[in-house]
């Protein structure tokens, strides 16, 4: 090993503090969802679900895209969300293979309550950044696309 990998501590590499950011981040947002009583990635379905319009039915994969999750783990958390009546999932009208999800209107409430709780965490947690968030969030983008 040369005398730079060495010297190099974990804390100084951009992968080591991603994960510790990363970690810190699912923290906050585990905090500020339980009241809620649903996880980040359930928020994230629904928050789409709300984005895109709510009541509107939404295909299942067109959600897991504008989430930004994997179609699978998507599917899973539409039918605990369902389970729980928080979203309608039903067969697509037009695509035999595809679901189509919609709030129902306990999901409705339940993101509508969740949302400014998750705002909150955001802005208080890119708070110390937020002269840099155009940055940031640019350099996130690069890596989010890889």
């Amino acid at each position: 090993m040369s005398d730079a990998k060495r010297t190099e501590l974990p804390a100084e590499t951009p992968g080591f503090l991603l994960w510790r950011v990363s970690n810190a981040w699912q923290r906050a947002l585990r905090g500020a969802l339980q009241p809620y009583g649903i996880t980040h990635a359930q928020f994230a379905v629904l928050a789409t679900l709300h984005w895109v319009g709510g009541e509107a039915a939404a295909k299942q994969h067109e959600i897991a895209g504008l989430a930004g999750m994997d179609p699978m783990t998507t599917s899973q958390v539409a039918r605990s969300l369902e389970r729980r009546d928080l979203v309608r999932r039903h067969p697509h009208p037009d695509d035999g293979r595809a679901f189509s999800l919609a709030l129902t209107q306990k999901g409705r409430r339940t993101v509508s309550r969740a949302l400014p709780a998750v705002q909150e965490v955001e802005s208080s947690f890119f708070g110390p950044v937020v002269r840099h968030q155009r940055a940031l969030v640019s350099a996130l983008t690069v890596l989010a696309a890889t």
